[in-house]
């Protein structure tokens, strides 16, 4: 039996050493991964949305509305965007996502206040993601309080007493029962096909270059253009079945609702997943193993979850972090999934997601196809 030999244990060492700086991809995974982390995680992730794009529709130009305006100002749960001039382009602001919130108030407020009449104020909500809404929702009944309670002063003073003699109505639209399912459960969908678009063609292709079937194609007079359409029309399949089992699941298990146009799904889910096809065309052009593209296909799926809007509102995050989010092509899929689920979106309404996807895939087909003829030289 051989004793435990000192040099023979630092000659393996060295060489495993070695080995990690030659294996680059590897090596930047492990720095890279706990880095990003580190980031998205410090920064980005906001458990307590604020600073969330709010319209106001403002009937009454009083110094009591205008002390409410300032006062949900300040409380930084609310960033006012403007104002609407009728409850049509309220809900229109809410439905295509430009706001999540639209303040009502209504005409002759003050006066009705000071009547005793106990006027209504309408905060209507965006309880697509419960978790935006929450917070911002339960906030404004005190706001408005202490806006009131700043001017009860002179004709004011009958406001000062308990209970305030106005009604905060807050009108949760999309998701009024507040389900978590509601908001996750479709953009799981654009997490799911993330996740395996990108690993399956990255792998497959790379698995050809180990066997060297690679070269044999290279050796054949295809272009780049008909080798990457060709190796991603078939997978084009995969997703058209993952995406059916997944709506017919989401609404036996979830009753998850489809209120929107069926074309605008199909065409954005189409884009989606050849964007995603093509972005692992581009991952296989740099890993030398199949254990390199799926370490670059994980690494690239932890940003598509935390920076897209699928577990976190992507309004309260940091203004560099949304930037990084507006260039995954998993955030403008989540808000198209979710406005043609559950706000009943048509076509024109994710016009603009749709041509961020395509913005997005314009470039990762560049990129690719520069990157294939590299391998061919």
């Amino acid at each position: 039996m051989l004793r435990f030999s000192l040099p023979r244990f630092l000659a393996v060492l060295v060489k495993e050493f070695i080995q990690m700086r030659r294996d680059r991809v590897t090596f930047a995974m492990m720095i890279g991964v706990p880095i990003m982390q580190l980031l998205i995680f410090g920064y980005a992730i906001n458990s307590d949305p604020r600073h969330l794009p709010t319209y106001v529709e403002m009937a009454d130009n009083s110094p009591l509305s205008r002390a409410i305006i300032y006062g949900m100002k300040t409380s930084s749960y609310f960033d006012f965007e403007g104002q609407v001039t009728s409850p049509e382009a309220g809900d229109q602001a809410l439905k295509d996502g430009r706001a999540n919130f639209v303040l009502v108030i209504p005409p002759h407020f003050q006066r009705d206040l000071l009547r005793g009449q106990r006027p209504q104020i309408l905060l209507s909500a965006d309880a697509s993601d419960p978790a935006a809404a929450g917070g911002a929702s339960a906030a404004i009944g005190q706001i408005v309080q202490q806006a009131v309670a700043s001017l009860a002063s002179g004709p004011l003073a009958s406001a000062k007493p308990s209970p305030p003699p106005f009604e905060v109505i807050v009108h949760r639209q999309f998701n009024p029962e507040g389900l978590t399912a509601l908001n996750v459960v479709p953009g799981l969908l654009g997490v799911i096909l993330s996740m395996t678009m990108v690993l399956i063609t990255s792998v497959a292709i790379v698995r050809e270059r180990e066997r060297g079937t690679m070269e044999a194609l290279i050796s054949t007079p295809v272009r780049p253009a008909e080798v990457m359409l060709g190796k991603i029309i078939p997978y084009v399949l995969v997703g058209y079945v993952q995406t059916a089992v997944f709506l017919l699941a989401s609404h036996a298990l979830f009753d998850v609702p489809f209120l929107g146009s069926p074309l605008a799904f199909f065409i954005g889910f189409n884009l989606y997943i050849v964007v995603n096809l093509a972005l692992g065309f581009l991952i296989s052009t740099f890993a030398k193993s199949q254990m390199q593209a799926m370490q670059v296909s994980f690494f690239l799926l932890l940003p598509t979850i935390l920076l897209s809007g699928f577990m976190f509102p992507f309004a309260a995050m940091p203004g560099w972090a949304q930037t990084i989010g507006s260039a995954i092509p998993a955030t403008h899929f989540l808000r198209l999934v979710r406005k043609v689920m559950l706000k009943g979106a048509a076509l024109p309404d994710v016009a603009i997601d749709m041509g961020a996807i395509v913005l997005i895939m314009a470039v990762i087909v560049v990129a690719a196809l520069k990157r294939y003829r590299q391998t061919l030289d």
